[in-house]
């Protein structure tokens, strides 16, 4: 290991931290580092992002471990609506967007080409799916057996997603969709963790109402309880704000704030598989609106310390000030914590789970190696056919 430059405190009230120099650290962490990072994109929305053995040096010693995924959706880039302008987010263009999945094989590639003390730190998703697709979960079969050894879950992939659901060509995702029930029946037996974004409510909802999606995420959740999900930004986007409810809104009207309508799943005895990332700096601004949220947040992640994973939710950053400027956002409840508890969020929970869907998604590569061929559709075969899991 290099010289220590330094001790300073991950977080306040937890213990000091020895900090050194990130030059030739990528192959391991250390003992100090920051968190592991449940949701990190390498590439961007047309496909381009930072080198992988660049970000192995963002980590440093700072991120001991990440997860590693691409974006499932392609941005096209349609001349007549925005011109010689390239767009590179889907906000920039009303142009749509469509499934692409050679990002699975761009991401096992990049991650094939590290060396193994390298490739242990880091956990790659397949998402190059698409989950109104009944064929869905045979790509996912087939990625695995394609590439054994490299993939560890599923995700991150989209049902409900605000401004994006709406653009992305043909059928809409849904949860009620058996095509993703037959994806999480799948993750269940491969041993893959699952990380899900579907926004808990429709954009700029009213405090009269329920969140839209919440009776259908949770009878989802209940059918599939042998598989681990994780709940991206406990449900929240970019305008699918925290409503607060109002005392008037009267029958069928909001009844619960939203990190109560968190702990309501996180109590019921049916979602003990369920967990939430706390990824993306707009969940970070809502969580610390005001000193009283951050205490009500940090009240909630004390009493479920076993139950959320910190994540960044950063697409190609160039450099490491840029991968831990979300981490920094949550000081302040991280330093509310206890240390058992803010090591779990922070980096225990990951490890527990990811280091058990290793394990489990090897063996099925093992007890499947011999069934590569079956994989591939069947010609003549229509939409009805059960894949032979």
């Amino acid at each position: 290991m290099p010289a220590c430059r330094g001790i300073l405190a991950a977080v306040a009230g937890t213990a000091s931290l020895c900090l050194c120099s990130a030059a030739g650290t990528a192959d391991a962490p250390g003992e100090g580092y920051l968190f592991n990072d449940v949701h990190f994109h390498l590439t961007n929305y047309v496909q381009e992002g930072t080198d992988i053995h660049d970000f192995l040096k963002i980590m440093g010693d700072r991120i001991g471990r990440s997860t590693l995924f691409g974006i499932p959706l392609q941005q096209t880039w349609s001349h007549e609506n925005s011109g010689d302008y390239a767009p590179t987010y889907y906000l920039q263009t009303d142009a749509p967007l469509y499934y692409y999945s050679f990002t699975d094989a761009f991401i096992a590639m990049a991650y094939r080409s590290l060396p193994p003390e390298q490739q242990r730190r880091l956990d790659p998703m397949i998402t190059g799916f698409n989950p109104a697709d009944m064929y869905a979960a045979d790509h996912i079969r087939r990625v695995l057996l394609t590439f054994p050894g490299v993939f560890s879950g599923i995700g991150e992939f989209t049902i409900h997603k605000e401004f994006v659901s709406g653009k992305v060509a043909g059928d809409t995702a849904s949860l009620t969709d058996p095509a993703l029930d037959r994806i999480l029946e799948f993750a269940a037996e491969a041993g893959l963790i699952v990380l899900l974004h579907c926004d808990i409510d429709m954009p700029f909802a009213k405090p009269t109402q329920e969140p839209v999606y919440l009776k259908q995420a949770v009878a989802l959740l209940k059918r599939h309880p042998g598989t681990t999900i994780i709940w991206a930004h406990t449900g929240l986007g970019r305008v699918v704000a925290p409503v607060q409810p109002q005392a008037t809104a009267g029958e069928g009207g909001r009844s619960a704030t939203h990190l109560q309508i968190v702990e309501s799943l996180l109590d019921d005895p049916q979602l003990s598989h369920l967990y939430f990332d706390i990824s993306w700096d707009e969940v970070a601004k809502y969580a610390t609106s005001s000193p009283e949220t951050e205490r009500a947040t940090a009240r909630l992640l004390e009493r479920h310390p076993d139950r959320f994973l910190f994540g960044t939710d950063n697409v190609a950053p160039p450099d490491q000030a840029a991968q831990l400027r979300v981490f920094h956002l949550w000081d302040g409840i991280f330093s509310q914590l206890s240390p058992q508890a803010s090591l779990a969020v922070r980096r225990g929970n990951y490890e527990r789970l990811f280091d058990a869907a290793r394990q489990r998604v090897r063996k099925w590569e093992k007890d499947h190696a011999a069934t590569r061929e079956a994989a591939q559709p069947e010609p003549g075969t229509r939409t009805g056919r059960r894949a032979a899991y």
